[in-house]
């Protein structure tokens, strides 16, 4: 039987404020245990929550950035649940009321073309603390400095048909985040992580299979990886004549599998209700407006700009505006250089990738100020510097010897151009070495790369390699 995968995916991203969001606490990562948890995190009586307006202002940012529907009114709500992490006894989220209603996220397919996932909700709460097994030898500890971290959940629809869409997907959402300035996206901190919503259907049935859940996946290879095993799990037992059960799952990683962790909840087993210490939040047309005029230059947008503008390839352009940072400093060197904005291009994904990689550094981190680089590309460009040179100015660069033209002027960098000079480098080595012109001239056309190295050697590389090429070639000839 041909099977369809089916796939929903719930992420949940921190945002980025500067305190939680019902209380005054420090959001800082790596804080020491249970050091950023107040009363209010606490869940101490008589304690009360108030609404972090920042968390709200970026959770309709998103909304905006997805053509979702802005909820005038919106409700919080209590999802109740007992959890050694979760002191209250109850985590306050949205439930029937969201902020953000619908909208959707364009993903590319390998076929070129692309496809629509559509957004079921957005919606605040906050997060749980966290418990550790680890270092407690048969205990588990609790840390609750997690306990009110404001979390925006993004809820898809089942429009994924597989691992790779889901991954694809989940990036595209990591990207924006990111260029809203919401969230940092940073997933070894667990400021973006999902759970996955996965089953299997026979092909051509519009019913939907029995889903399992695959929960707090923190990175885009294990999101993938964990669904195409629970895929093939499912299929498993469906042609054993078994039935899939709905239930809660986890993903070793270690192992590459999924087992079972409890049985899946249903709105309903949370007992959801209005939280009564928290008013409806009631948002303004007038604050929609200004926010969208805040927005940046979304990630689409930038695509199609980098494609039309500045005649990238499509895969180019993708690569290059998954990363906000990547994107930025392209800008810079692109604009600030008289060669192409390919050349600009092959700049960052050599030397520099290869420099960054080298040191484990983001490009945030660059050693290479972009104006530098383009500096040097353009030292390149008006015959300055030859490519070899230009790879020595950059390593330069990377040690932080100067400028661009600073470096090239201390070390006296300038390539030579003059064919007075060049003829007279050649006219030495071919002097030198005239068993080798003797075989140029009977006819060894081959040795011509030995006479032009020579005189590359004698110069140190500082001569145009093309101009010593030809008239290497003319000096033999005459001879």
């Amino acid at each position: 039987m041909e099977w369809e995968v089916v796939v929903g995916l719930e992420i949940h991203v921190q945002l980025s404020t500067e305190s939680k969001i019902f209380s005054g606490s420090s959001v800082r990562y790596g804080a020491p245990a249970n050091t950023q948890a107040n009363l209010v995190d606490l869940g101490y009586p008589g304690v009360l929550p108030v609404l972090n307006q920042q968390a709200v202002h970026m959770a309709i940012k998103f909304g905006l950035a997805t053509q979702s529907e802005i909820s005038a009114r919106s409700v919080f709500a209590r999802k109740n649940y007992f959890y050694p992490d979760l002191p209250k006894g109850y985590q306050i989220s949205q439930y029937e009321l969201p902020i953000v209603r619908g909208g959707h996220i364009n993903i590319s397919l390998d076929d070129g073309g692309n496809k629509t996932i559509r957004i079921t909700r957005a919606h605040l709460e906050e997060d749980a603390g966290k418990s550790l097994h680890d270092d407690f030898h048969g205990l588990s500890g609790i840390d609750l400095n997690r306990a009110g971290i404001p979390l925006l959940e993004i809820v898809s629809e089942p429009d994924m048909r597989s691992a790779l869409e889901a991954g694809r997907y989940m990036r595209k959402i990591h990207t924006l985040v990111r260029y809203l300035g919401i969230s940092d996206g940073n997933m070894q901190e667990g400021s973006f992580r999902c759970d996955a919503n996965a089953s299997v259907r026979p092909k051509n049935e519009d019913k939907l299979g029995v889903r399992t859940e695959l929960k707090n996946l923190n990175s885009f290879r294990f999101v993938e990886k964990a669904i195409d095993f629970e895929v093939e799990r499912q299929i498993s037992v469906l042609e054993d004549n078994g039935q899939v059960v709905q239930e809660t799952r986890l993903y070793d990683s270690e192992k590459n599998e999924t087992r079972p962790m409890r049985g899946k909840e249903e709105a309903n087993d949370y007992r959801y209700f209005p939280d009564p210490d928290l008013l409806p939040v009631v948002i303004d047309k007038n604050l929609i407006d200004q926010l969208r005029r805040e927005l940046p230059e979304l990630p689409d947008d930038k695509w199609e700009r980098f494609v039309a503008e500045y005649k990238l390839s499509p895969s180019e352009a993708s690569v290059l505006i998954s990363n906000q940072a990547s994107a930025d400093y392209f800008e810079v060197v692109a604009e600030a250089s008289s060669g192409s904005a390919k050349t600009a291009l092959n700049w960052m994904t050599g030397s520099l990738a290869a420099a960054l990689n080298r040191e484990d550094l983001a490009i945030e981190k660059s050693k290479v100020d972009p104006i530098d680089l383009a500096t040097l590309i353009n030292r390149a460009e008006d015959g300055t510097l030859s490519s070899k040179l230009a790879k020595t100015v950059f390593e330069a660069l990377w040690e932080g010897e100067g400028t661009t033209d600073e470096i090239i002027q201390t070390r006296q960098l300038q390539q030579i151009t003059d064919s007075n000079a060049i003829e007279n480098l050649v006219e030495k080595v071919i002097g030198a070495h005239p068993e080798q012109a003797e075989q140029f001239r009977s006819g060894k056309n081959k040795v011509l790369g030995f006479f032009v190295g020579q005189v590359m050697k004698a110069c140190e590389g500082k001569a145009n390699p093309e101009q010593v090429n030809s008239i290497v070639r003319s000096m033999l000839k005459a001879q």
